[in-house]
């Protein structure tokens, strides 16, 4: 309210309110993902431009407020570090009314709105901005393809494809190519998700299938073997490594558990031994200390014995 005053009572002291005109002749934009991306912003002014001052923001849908991106004033440029190297700032604007930018290297997310703000004083009033709003294209991401359900005669097989990256999202096309290479179309339901069901799946239809992953960008393939052969063996390989991954559990148990027996042996046979050894001196003065006791047949013998 305070600026809005000093402003209001300024324009009453000037007694003369031009004003100034910002436009952009392309509001949307598409740029692919690597390359550089014109910004471009023109403004017209009937003052002289001493007073001039540039600004750019870059709103994106992750952030919660405007970024700051290129400032214009005095003839000084202020780039932030993150775009010191990617920003190109407009070439003496005060003199050619012109304050486009160019920024290298989009990224997905350099994808939003940018808004090129320009004052003149004393041109307070008018258009003094103008919003372009980027779009970041990426080619699709290589997709990955996968086999789901029992590849036998008769059974539903349905194979999916997927791309992690692509800008705008990609959409999905399923070609088979039988032995010579050749492009056949599919005889399952198809749909632009990336989906493939085949139902009661039929030696005909046995082959390899190619995925085709397109934006306006460019797109990417991948391929996927569809035989009954193939079908088996993938069984197979599953039983067995699950047999195999079974067996390696029990010997890691069996082994763990007969290094701790034999460990707790160790130590019972040596708790034994020590208490043998300890055991063996006291026995031994235990004995040295007990009289040897007199019985009275042997006095009588020894009595005896002189008399005869």
């Amino acid at each position: 309210m305070c600026s809005t005053l000093r402003l209001l009572v300024l324009i009453s002291i000037i007694g003369c309110v031009e004003l100034i005109t910002v436009q952009t002749p392309h509001k949307y934009v598409n740029v692919t993902m690597g390359e550089s991306v014109l910004l471009q912003c023109m403004f017209e002014t009937t003052e002289q431009t001493n007073g001039l001052t540039i600004q750019w923001d870059f709103d994106s849908s992750s952030s919660v407020t405007p970024q700051q991106l290129y400032y214009y004033q005095s003839g000084k440029d202020v780039i932030p570090k993150d775009y010191k190297d990617r920003l190109q700032p407009p070439s003496s604007p005060a003199t050619t009314r012109n304050a486009s930018i160019i920024i290298s290297n989009m990224q997905p997310s350099d994808a939003g709105v940018y808004t090129c703000e320009v004052h003149n004083f004393p041109d307070v009033t008018g258009q003094s901005q103008a919003s372009i709003s980027v779009k970041v294209l990426e080619r699709p991401s290589t997709p990955y393809c996968a086999v789901h359900g029992d590849v036998e005669s008769g059974h539903l097989v349905t194979l999916t494809c997927h791309s992690e990256r692509g800008s705008p999202a990609p959409t999905y096309t399923w070609i088979r190519l039988d032995q010579t290479k050749t492009r056949r179309p599919v005889l399952g339901r198809t749909t632009k998700t990336g989906i493939l069901e085949i139902r009661n799946i039929s030696q005909f239809e046995f082959g390899e299938y190619q995925c085709n992953a397109t934006n306006a960008v460019g797109f990417s393939l991948c391929t996927v073997e569809l035989s009954p052969e193939a079908g088996d063996g993938v069984i197979a390989g599953a039983v067995i490594g699950a047999l195999l991954g079974f067996v390696l559990i029990l010997l890691v148990v069996w082994f763990i558990a007969h290094t701790v027996k034999k460990h707790k042996y160790k130590a019972l046979k040596a708790s034994q031994g020590n208490e043998m050894k300890r055991s063996s001196p006291r026995a031994q003065e235990a004995s040295d200390s007990v009289p040897v006791a007199t019985t009275a047949s042997s006095l009588h013998a020894e009595e005896d014995e002189p008399h005869a």
